[in-house]
Parts: C-alpha cells; sequence; structure tokens
C-alpha cells in the first residue's frame, strides 16, 4: 500500500505555492459541491490534504472542462 502524503493546512504554503491557505480553506469549505471532498481528511477539527488526491481532483477536473 502507497503512503499518502497528508499535509495539515497550515503547513500547505511550505509545499506549494498555489492555492494559498486562504483559497485552499474556501476549496475545504466547498469540497462536497465543488469534485474536492476525497483530496480532505478530517481528524477531530483538523482537516489533512491528500496531496496525491488533491492534483487528481485538478486533473479530473480540467479534463471535465
Amino acid at each position: 500500500m502507497k503512503q499518502r502524503h497528508l499535509i495539515p493546512v497550515p503547513k500547505w504554503p511550505n509545499h506549494h505555492d498555489w492555492p494559498s491557505v486562504a483559497a485552499l480553506r474556501s476549496i475545504i469549505f466547498n469540497s462536497k459541491s465543488n469534485g474536492f471532498e476525497k483530496a480532505f481528511r478530517r481528524v477531530g477539527r483538523r482537516v489533512l490534504v491528500d496531496e496525491q488526491a488533491f492534483f487528481e481532483c485538478i486533473d479530473q477536473l480540467g479534463e471535465q472542462r
């Protein structure tokens, strides 16, 4: 099983320039309606970004347009 790279939202800028933390929080808030639901893991109140799933969602949404 391939290990997932889960990134806490506040540490996102250390890994990627885009999206900003504010934009990422908006994506998280709307994740059920924007197609990004599988890219986030919730542990209590903490939200972690599944890096691979996040970019797969971007690829899939880009192909739909």
